[in-house]
């Protein structure tokens, strides 16, 4: 873990500790990084409540309750599957905050219409709109699932 990562790993938990709220957090692309970074910062079992790693989109289905007809119009890397991803997130938990990330690290899986380094992050409060973002992020796997946590969780101290 990059010292990047870990510096903002510890803002995002001073933020929550100060707010006194919970943090979860759904991923598919990063696989659990985003958790295992929050997770590096002593004591953040007093802010973060807990990590959806929903890889496969039939995970995505049971677990977040993602809808199988958002998945198949518009695929598990998009702005649509990331806010239900959120709500989710935010309906199978404690927490008052939410940070979801689904995109393509490759080497393959990409297209031309969603090519690799695509990655769409949404971050959500409960009881306000979800914010949707997607990203075309360069480099190799490591690179794009690095960056990919970076972004996740700069997103949260907006």
């Amino acid at each position: 873990m990059n010292e990047a990562i870990l510096t903002l790993s510890a803002r995002v938990g001073e933020r929550m500790r100060q707010r006194g709220w919970q943090l979860a957090t759904a991923e598919s692309c990063t696989g659990g990084l985003v958790s295992a970074a929050i997770t590096e910062v002593a004591g953040s079992s007093a802010w973060f409540d807990r990590a959806f790693v929903t890889y496969s989109n039939e995970s995505k289905v049971e677990l977040l309750g993602v809808s199988p007809l958002t998945l198949h119009a518009h695929g598990a890397v998009s702005e649509q599957t990331v806010r239900e991803m959120l709500a989710g997130a935010l309906a199978r938990s404690v927490a008052h905050v939410a940070v979801a990330v689904s995109g393509i690290a490759g080497p393959g899986g990409g297209t031309a219409e969603k090519p690799v380094g695509t990655v769409c992050f949404g971050w959500q409060w409960r009881g306000s709109a979800a914010l949707c973002t997607t990203h075309h992020l360069d480099g190799d796997r490591a690179e794009v699932r690095a960056q990919s946590v970076e972004i996740a969780l700069s997103g949260l101290l907006k």
